[in-house]
């Protein structure tokens, strides 16, 4: 990326996150892989909302970060996660703050 790129790109990205709003854990059973992830990712980030995700593979952890107006549903979560082939093990608000 070019260096005048960042500047911008980094901009947004902090914008959209101080954007962001409630924020949730979603425990998965059968995250193996990058490609797990991706897959995982496509079907959580097309749910209206979504603002950010992080994926941890090892810990088999989602951290889903929804638009202030937005709200995640452990149904539609489970529905996701089923979707794209895996198992939702629990699933959690984060407390504002931690």
């Amino acid at each position: 990326m070019k260096r005048h790129l960042i500047v911008p790109v980094l901009l947004l990205w902090n914008l959209a996150t101080l954007a962001a709003g409630k924020q949730y854990a979603l425990q998965v059973d059968g995250l193996a892989c990058p490609f797990c992830a991706y897959g995982i990712e496509k079907k959580l980030g097309a749910i209206e909302g979504v603002v950010k995700l992080h994926v941890d593979i090892q810990q088999g952890r989602i951290l889903v970060t929804m638009t202030k107006e937005a709200q995640l549903s452990e149904q539609t979560a489970r529905e996701k996660v089923k979707d794209a082939g895996f198992t939702l093990r629990s699933f959690s608000r984060i407390a504002e703050g931690e």
